[in-house]
């Protein structure tokens, strides 16, 4: 192999990484809301989950991509290690489209798809018609790609001596040796497979003597998501760990299997006969597919398995983190968004729990529930400064005008939402003021304190709601909810001036009092923008 083969060889994977690549972006932007919709689907069974892993993966394009995505969402909370092992069986049979449009040997129409996609992305208006674009332009730029790989290759199909060596890859060691290595350096599974198809559309290899090479590049694409689970929380790390079981053991097996005489390659061969690049794609659809037959039912193994093999404290959902968000994440726009609003919803728990915990330890002059109240506060700060980090990502990516929007007006929300917290850390600080100075409050006022903060309660609980799930409706009901709370206050104020008239309360605590209508109708008017920030969406 000489230097300009070796070049013609590098820019032909180039252009097969990066047209596989570009299609996959065109079909993920096209996809949209339909990847949310794919995604809520997680939460039914593991079946689910893996039928889910092969059409995203059919989608992106690439099983690492997939992969690493799970790793954040286990990473973020999103997903469980339960769900997230259909999920990655899956990627590993969605990957094999690639390999199996490979075989069509579509290289001829590959030019008419540039120029029609370049056409689209240059020439449309209409977003519809650009990432329709996008998919076709990367579609021929990948078999463009595959075409110069196969036509620098061609004189490997003569060369005795190259012959020789792929004869020392029928050794099973040697051969899942050089498919893991060449498959890490590449990182993609897809294009070390494509040039394998390269390879046998020259003649210069078969599938007896590559087989353990194609078993081989199931174990090295596991690189991409051990490299991404560096840094993430123990659960991930586990992900990572369970796509590396999952493809260690189906080589293990069907190693073993060929070894001992099982004719899977005569079967293979039997299906094409006369179409070497469509053997290699059948064997890794057919390894693939039967490895999530045999190892789906062992599921629940593979995850007690990661967990031995990675021990640790899976993280708390009050801890100072991201549950819903990680950057890896932010590859798929449309998912991101839908995170950035789990994560939104979150913050506005977090300060509602935080106003009833507040309230009820001032109603029982409780000072011990306060360092809760502060531990928590810090926490909503944390996520409204990281939260606003994410919109501001969020801004820079290729989405919907609706998603757009929404992202514009979760600003103002979050915003909201730690104002409301830090209303209820002044309620916590007017609890350990009354205890330090003995302060008490008439009946009467205890009873309207606690009529104002069902009211504001209720309201926020309905305007959080209202946000998570985007809901006009509920939102609508708040606005009426506002104008009692109002109305209420100006009534308690009054009650409050009767009774320092008749005597029946303190400076000290009518000052108390009056303190505590104001932060809980100041809470009501942030509630109140939660909600108009849905109806104006």
């Amino acid at each position: 192999m000489d230097l300009k083969m070796l070049i013609m060889l590098a820019g032909g994977l180039g252009l097969f990484l990066y047209g596989m690549k570009m299609m996959g972006d065109g079909l993920e932007k096209a996809a949209g809301d339909k990847l949310k919709r794919l995604l809520e689907a997680l939460t039914t069974n593991r079946i689910m989950g893996v039928l889910v892993g092969t059409a995203v993966t059919a989608i992106i394009q690439s099983s690492s991509a997939v992969t690493v995505m799970v790793i954040g969402f286990v990473n973020a909370g999103l997903m469980t290690l339960e769900q997230a092992v259909g999920v990655i069986m899956g990627a590993n049979i969605g990957t094999t489209i690639t390999s199996q449009l490979i075989a069509f040997d579509l290289s001829g129409a590959a030019p008419v798809a540039v120029f029609l996609g370049v056409g689209c992305i240059f020439f449309s208006k209409r977003k519809s018609f650009k990432k329709f674009g996008e998919i076709l332009a990367g579609f021929g730029i990948l078999f463009m790609g595959l075409d110069i790989m196969s036509s620098s290759m061609a004189p490997l199909g003569t060369n005795e001596q190259f012959r020789s060596l792929m004869v020392k890859f029928e050794n099973p060691i040697l051969g899942l040796l050089a498919g893991m290595l060449l498959t890490a350096l590449i990182q993609s599974s897809s294009a070390s497979i494509g040039i394998l198809q390269a390879l046998a559309m020259q003649g210069a290899i078969t599938l007896d003597s590559a087989i353990f090479i194609l078993f081989g590049q199931n174990i090295g694409t596991c690189v991409t998501a051990l490299i991404a689970s560096i840094g993430t929380t123990t659960t991930a790390k586990r992900a990572a760990i369970m796509h590396l079981l999952f493809n260690i053991l189906g080589t293990i097996l069907f190693t073993i299997l060929i070894v001992v005489g099982v004719p899977y390659v005569p079967f293979i061969k039997s299906l094409s006969p006369n179409d070497a690049v469509r053997q290699f794609a059948n064997a890794h659809t057919a390894f693939n597919i039967i490895n999530v037959i045999l190892l789906l039912p062992l599921a629940n193994y593979l995850v007690t398995l990661s967990k031995k093999l990675v021990p640790g404290k899976e993280s708390d959902s009050e801890g100072m983190h991201l549950m819903y968000l990680d950057e890896r994440i932010m590859e798929t726009p449309p998912i991101a968004v839908a995170q950035i609003l789990k994560e939104v919803g979150r913050m506005g728990d977090l300060a509602r729990q935080n106003v009833e915990v507040a309230m009820n330890a001032f109603l029982n002059r409780d000072e011990n529930a306060t360092e809760d109240i502060y531990r928590r506060e810090k926490l909503i700060n944390f996520l409204n400064k990281e939260i606003t980090r994410y919109l501001v990502m969020a801004n820079g990516l290729s989405l919907q005008n609706s998603d757009l929007k929404l992202i514009g007006s979760l600003f103002h929300v979050v915003n909201d939402m730690e104002r409301v917290s830090d209303h209820a850390e002044n309620l916590a600080e007017y609890t350990e003021y009354i205890v330090e100075n003995n302060i008490s409050f008439s009946p009467a006022a205890i009873e309207e304190m606690q009529d104002i903060n069902i009211k504001v309660i209720n309201m926020l609980e309905d305007s959080i709601e209202a946000v998570k799930k985007r809901d006009k409706v509920l939102a609508a009901k708040v606005q009426p909810q506002e104008r009692k709370v109002d109305e209420l206050e100006e009534l308690l104020r009054q009650s409050h001036i009767d009774r320092l008239n008749k005597g029946e309360c303190t400076v000290n605590s009518g000052v108390v009092f009056l303190d505590v209508v104001t932060n809980l109708e100041r809470i009501g008017d942030h509630a109140s923008n939660l909600a108009y920030s849905v109806i104006d969406n």
